[in-house]
Parts: C-alpha cells; sequence; structure tokens
C-alpha cells in the first residue's frame, strides 16, 4: 500500500524533470539558433563594408587616373591649364552596381540596390587659409585684407576674417616648437589655451565661437585648408574659381568684374594670367603669386548609395608635374562619412 500511494509522486517528479529538461533544450536550441543568426548578419555586415570600400576605392583609381592623363604634357607643349570643360570636372553620374553585389553571379535578384557616383574638385578655385601665415606662423597683412574681401563678397562680416586669422595663427604657433612662437603665445600658459588646429574646413569650428556650423558651411565652398606641406601662398586658379573668390583675390575688383573674367572663360579658358589682365585693363593689377591658370591639389569623392545608407570618402590628392611626361598623383589624406540617404541626391 505505500509504495502504491508513492507512485503519482514518482510520476509527478518524473513529468516535472521531463519539462525542466525539454525547456533546457529549447534554450540552449535557440541560444544556438541566435548565435548563428547573428554569425550570418555579422559576416554579411562584414562582406558588405568590404565591398563598399573596394567600390569607393574604384572611385579613387579612376580619378586618379584621369587627373594622370590630364596632366600629361607631350614633348613641345608649353604646359598644363586646368579648366572646368575638362574631363576631370565632370561628375560621374550614379550608375547602379547592384550585380557586383550579388551572391550568386547568376542570379543578381537578390542583390541589394547600390548605386555608385564620383566627382573631383579642383582644391585651387578655393582660398587656402593658410595662405593667411607664413612659415614662422607669422600673419601676413595682405592675405588678411583678402580673407576679409572674401567675407564681404559672402555677405559675412569682414571682422571674421580676423577672427580667423588670429585662432589660426595661435593653433599653428602651438605646433611650432620654438623659442619665438612661444613668446608669441604668451608663454605656456598662452600655448595650452591655444585651439587645436584644423586640419579640414569643417573643423574651422574648434577655433572660435564666431565660427558656428552655419558659418563654416556657408564658407565651405569658397575656403579649403591645404597641408602645411603645401607651398604658401597657395595660388587660386582663374579658371576653376567661382566669382566671389576671384573678385577677393584681385584689390579694387568687384563681383561684376570678376563675372566679366567667368563669362570670358566659358567660351576659352584662359591660357596664363596675362589673358585674364587684358580683359580687365590697366585699372586692376592681378597678382602674378596669387593667381594662376593650373592646378596641384584636388579633393576626390566617391559615394556610395546602398538602399538608404550611403557611403562617402574623401581624398586629397596631389598631383605631381614635375614631370610632365609622367605626371604622379598622391594621396595625402582620406575621410569617411556615413549616414542615411536624406531622399535629395546629389552631394
Amino acid at each position: 500500500m505505500k509504495n502504491r500511494a508513492l507512485l503519482p509522486r514518482q510520476r509527478g517528479a518524473a513529468l516535472l524533470m521531463a519539462m525542466v529538461i525539454v525547456t533546457v533544450v529549447a534554450t540552449v536550441a535557440s541560444s544556438m539558433v541566435w548565435q548563428q543568426w547573428r554569425a550570418v548578419q555579422v559576416e554579411t555586415a562584414e562582406r558588405g563594408r568590404s565591398q563598399s570600400q573596394w567600390m569607393l576605392y574604384g572611385a579613387l583609381d579612376w580619378a586618379r587616373l584621369i587627373l594622370r592623363e590630364d596632366g600629361f604634357v607631350a614633348p613641345g607643349v608649353s604646359g598644363v591649364v586646368d579648366h572646368l570643360g575638362e574631363p576631370w570636372a565632370h561628375e560621374l553620374a550614379e550608375a547602379r552596381v547592384s550585380s557586383f553585389l550579388a551572391i550568386d553571379q547568376a542570379n543578381t535578384d537578390d542583390a541589394a540596390d547600390a548605386f555608385l557616383s564620383g566627382k573631383i574638385e579642383d582644391e585651387h578655385a578655393r582660398y587656402n587659409l593658410r595662405n593667411l601665415l607664413d612659415a614662422n606662423g607669422m600673419l601676413d597683412p595682405a592675405q588678411v585684407e583678402v580673407l576679409k574681401r572674401l567675407c564681404g563678397n559672402l555677405n559675412l562680416s569682414p571682422t571674421l576674417a580676423n577672427g580667423i586669422a588670429d585662432a589660426l595663427q595661435k593653433a599653428t604657433l602651438a605646433t611650432l616648437d620654438s623659442p619665438t612662437a612661444l613668446t608669441a603665445l604668451g608663454g605656456e600658459e598662452g600655448k595650452a589655451k591655444a585651439p587645436m588646429l584644423p586640419q579640414t574646413v569643417e573643423q574651422l569650428v574648434w577655433l572660435s565661437a564666431a565660427l558656428d556650423a552655419g558659418t563654416v558651411q556657408r564658407l565651405r565652398p569658397f575656403v579649403t585648408l591645404l597641408p602645411m606641406s603645401a607651398p604658401v601662398p597657395t595660388a587660386v586658379n582663374l579658371n576653376t574659381a567661382p566669382r566671389e573668390v576671384i573678385a577677393a583675390m584681385i584689390p579694387n575688383a568687384g563681383l561684376a568684374d570678376a563675372d566679366r573674367l567667368v563669362r570670358v572663360r566659358q567660351n576659352k579658358p584662359f591660357d596664363s594670367v596675362a589673358d585674364a589682365q587684358a580683359v580687365l585693363g590697366p585699372s586692376f593689377t592681378l597678382p602674378v603669386q596669387g593667381l594662376d591658370v593650373k592646378s596641384e591639389y584636388f579633393e576626390v569623392r566617391g559615394r556610395l548609395r546602398l538602399e538608404d545608407q550611403v557611403m562617402e570618402q574623401r581624398h586629397l590628392v596631389r598631383r605631381d608635374l614635375s614631370n610632365p611626361q609622367n605626371p604622379q598623383v598622391t594621396v595625402l589624406n582620406q575621410e569617411r562619412l556615413s549616414g542615411v540617404d536624406s531622399g535629395k541626391g546629389g552631394w
């Protein structure tokens, strides 16, 4: 009788134990499925990132090839003239590259919608802010006046130029290991308070409270920050610069005078600064060192739109024309941006 009374209890314990075992097995199985899913997602993301980088570097190679071909000078030809009618100045329109991302090349329906585009911009179409300082970090008053005129042409306060120049000087002097620079900063305390030296135009917000994001965005198409290794003053290309920059470079010139040069170059690019001088006449004196008709530094931008995600890669490149029959294009730095497509397209 006693054994029969214990039988239901044993059956209940066995049932409970079976339920516990099933729960543990289900938990382990679901964990294994999740781990497998996570591994697949990571592998897919890594594959997409690698393919995106590969395509963006392809856009860079495309740009370097075009710049090299453009910089080639045949024996007996006088030299290079860069203008907006050349192949490098035309954007690479969005091209669908989804088939390259397909897992199964025989069936590309599984590939995400991907579009690649690119463009090359002439950095000599902009005013190099490093022109404000000489090799010793001292301000060049003539260049500060150029920046003042540029700010005026952009409907910004000319006093903004003084703020940029002073802050950029402090940031530059803080990087120089010399007693003269330390004295100019007011000693170690002044060096500690100096702002960080910006490497790109977007980083100008570091310099001063007056340089908010909106102001920097307004300046962005008209100014640049080339590496400190670039010669200063860096010349502005008369064939590619907008009228606001051209007018700022020529003392006493207004936007209407710069407009005349822009209209003339649309029909026939200038072969020399003297050609532009002839258009304006003797009333204006064009700075020989500040203007040119060829370019050395370019910004190469590649953009990959993958469904609603956008990856953009920017490269600053230098084209060395010391050997006209074999020009070399060197990548100086790169910047990678990513985000969500706004639906507006373009750059």
